[in-house]
């Protein structure tokens, strides 16, 4: 059984801090909702245009 490297994971760029970041196997259920690489970044969502 072959096993998957990281570059072969789903990424998806954070609207506030701009990184990618790449899919979890906690996010399997939800990965289309996913939006932030973090909880602080989705914390920090609103505040992100002052």
């Amino acid at each position: 059984m072959a096993r998957r490297t990281k570059a072969d994971l789903p990424q998806k760029i954070c609207p506030v801090c701009g990184r990618p970041f790449s899919w979890r196997k906690k996010w399997a259920r939800d990965w289309e909702q996913v939006r932030y690489c973090s909880e602080r970044c989705r914390r920090q969502r609103g505040k992100a245009s002052d």
